[in-house]
């Protein structure tokens, strides 16, 4: 029986690219995936009717962009095309009101009135300092900028801070508050607690740098690419074949796992030491999220002229409002005017929905394993800001967080960001120590359960199979 050099098990985008990393090095790999499709939450699927293409779970690609590994692969060369929207995203406030992030921070703060040069002041030295940020966004936490103190300290000091009262700090106007609130409650934390901060700027930096695409034809092309390259390069990948023990493996020298902490603590078992196992135990889960996606007939009639011109929009309003919904979400409950990330691919990408009609991804947070629907909700935010879209609907599925994770294991409770990315599990992920490694050097993590945390970015999968690499140099 053949002896694979590495199995990876899950096929998501950092599954797949520590398999790619693998094999381009020249070593056997084998991916086993759970599911008939191949992509984890990086799947296009027609969720609703025939024609219309929804993304599972990711939608909008900032960090995929900016990626150093995916860039490395040319992911363009493999059909991989990031579309721009004319707006990085939206922000619809009060009326016909809205707040802009553009491509470009000049642009941007000229929007902002009297914050103009208060953003100013704090986003271009970021956005001129992109690529000292990138270590932040894409590299280990022991792998820090060191060539570029000055900028790092710029960064590190306003990154530890809260966003809510850095921005309460630092700008006076709504618009300039909910640009920074909206990126900060992609944490899926309380936008008072430290590192928030961090969230903020650099998702609005990296919008102002490289703007916020999304792939022609859905997510799946990334996916599609990184299959592709595997391939190429000798790799097998064999699908529909659900993990749950060790001993359901092929032999090999190292296995790498793309699943959240807790999946790897059931399947190893004791091949993990117990003290490991009980910090594997306790790393903390991020809320869940329930999701809607709609067919419709024609664009949501937003209030907001600017809302028709961005690819992804934030709803919840105020940063008062945005964070009172995140601290309730913090204490376990569930908002009743939830923060909505929505996206429109279709406005800006003509394969996926059938000509003149549309689709709309828009998700919630909600506390982890909680089985509510927040349609309600949800529909509750979309009609404050797009009046009279219900009569848009053509058809539309809803997704609980039981739903995450029957299609994707490594969603548990509805997390889809590999475990809470608050407090020192921002950066000590998954348990102080270990990163990729474990105490067993046969065993990986290469998931968003590991450095630098979630996002479609192929990172952790990258310096996983790097640390793979290290063993595999041992054992040969």
């Amino acid at each position: 029986m053949k002896q694979w050099d590495a199995v990876v098990v899950g096929s998501g985008p950092n599954g797949l690219a520590a398999a790619v990393a693998l094999a381009r090095a020249g070593h056997s790999v084998k991916v086993i995936e759970g599911q008939a499709t191949l992509g984890g939450g990086a799947r296009t699927l027609p969720l609703t009717l025939p024609g219309f293409q929804h993304d599972l779970c990711s939608a909008i690609h900032p960090m995929a962009m900016a990626s150093p590994f995916f860039q490395e692969l040319g992911l363009h060369k493999l059909g991989v095309e990031f579309v721009h929207s004319p707006y990085a995203f939206a922000h619809p406030l009060e009326g016909n009101r809205a707040a802009i992030l553009e491509r470009g921070v000049e642009a941007t703060a000229a929007r902002l009135g009297v914050d103009e040069k208060a953003w100013l002041r704090v986003m271009r030295p970021l956005v001129r300092d992109f690529e000292v940020l990138k270590r932040f966004m894409y590299y280990p936490v022991t792998q820090p900028p060191l060539n570029a103190p000055l900028a790092s300290m710029n960064f590190g000091l306003q990154a530890l801070q809260s966003a809510y009262w850095f921005a309460e700090e630092n700008f006076e106007t709504p618009e300039a508050k909910a640009l920074l609130a909206g990126c900060a409650a992609h944490s899926f934390s309380s936008l008072k607690t430290p590192l928030t901060n961090a969230f903020a700027l650099l998702l609005a930096v990296a919008g102002q740098a490289v703007g916020w695409p999304l792939v022609r034809g859905g997510s799946q092309k990334i996916i599609d690419a990184l299959v592709a390259l595997l391939l190429r390069n000798g790799g097998e990948i064999e699908r529909d074949r659900p993990i749950t023990s060790l001993d359901q493996l092929p032999d090999a020298k190292v296995v790498l796992f793309d699943t959240h902490a807790e999946v790897v603590e059931r399947i190893c078992g004791d091949a993990l030491p117990s003290w490991y196992r009980a910090l594997l135990r306790h790393f903390k889960r991020a809320p869940g999220v329930f999701k809607l996606d709609y067919a419709l007939s024609g664009p949501m009639p937003w209030k907001a002229e600017a809302c028709r011109q961005a690819a992804t929009l934030h709803l919840g309003g105020t940063l008062p409002e945005l964070a009172e919904s995140e601290a309730r979400l913090s204490r376990g409950e569930a908002p009743d005017r939830p923060y909505v990330l929505v996206a429109q691919q279709s406005l800006f990408d003509d394969a996926r929905a059938p000509a003149g009609q549309h689709t709309l991804w828009a998700y919630c947070h909600v506390p982890n394993g909680s089985d509510l629907d927040a349609t309600e909700q949800i529909e509750a935010q979309l009609e404050r800001y797009a009046p009279g879209f219900q009569r848009l609907v053509l058809a539309k599925t809803a997704k609980r967080t039981s739903h995450m994770e029957a299609m994707n294991a490594a969603y548990v409770g509805g997390d889809i960001s590999g475990g809470a990315v608050e407090g020192l599990q921002v950066v000590l992920r998954p348990a102080p120590g270990f990163a990729h490694a474990t105490p067993n050097p046969k065993l990986l993590i290469c998931s968003s359960s590991t450095p630098p945390g979630p996002a479609v970015h192929g990172m952790c999968g990258y310096w996983a199979a790097q640390a793979a690499m290290t063993t595999l140099r041992k054992v040969t």
